[in-house]
């Protein structure tokens, strides 16, 4: 199954947070699964790590780097996903979630979210 995980979702994953719930840790460690991390996740980290903000506790560069150690794909964002953005219903004004939902949907992958607004998009996103 190929997952995608939003940025807090990752986050918790490459820290061992506690936030992250047993499901989705079951999920992302399953062998049948393949972890992808979008190219606006490692952007999202990057651009609020340096504003300082709290809930991103490292630097893009950091995250990516522990990404590919986990053994992370990484999901470039292509122009396809980009033009879904218009089609989606405005649940989220996020547009980080935004372009995650629309990638998830243009591959199509499982989406994994805290965020229970995401949800609403679709049945293939995952709430944890």
């Amino acid at each position: 199954m190929n997952l995608l995980l939003d940025t807090h979702v990752a986050l918790w994953a490459i820290t061992d947070n506690p936030r992250l719930s047993k499901k989705a840790r079951e999920l992302i460690e399953s062998p049948k699964s393949s972890v992808w991390i979008s190219a606006a996740t490692v952007w999202e980290i990057a651009i609020k790590h340096s504003l300082g903000r709290c809930d991103m506790p490292v630097s893009g560069r950091d995250a990516l780097r522990y990404f590919q150690e986990s053994g992370y794909r990484f999901l470039p964002v292509e122009p396809e996903h980009a033009a879904a953005v218009e089609e989606l219903p405005s649940h989220h004004a996020d547009p980080f979630d935004r372009i995650l939902v629309a990638q998830s949907l243009v591959e199509p992958m499982r989406l994994i979210t805290h965020d229970t607004m995401v949800a609403r998009y679709s049945d293939i996103i995952i709430a944890i």
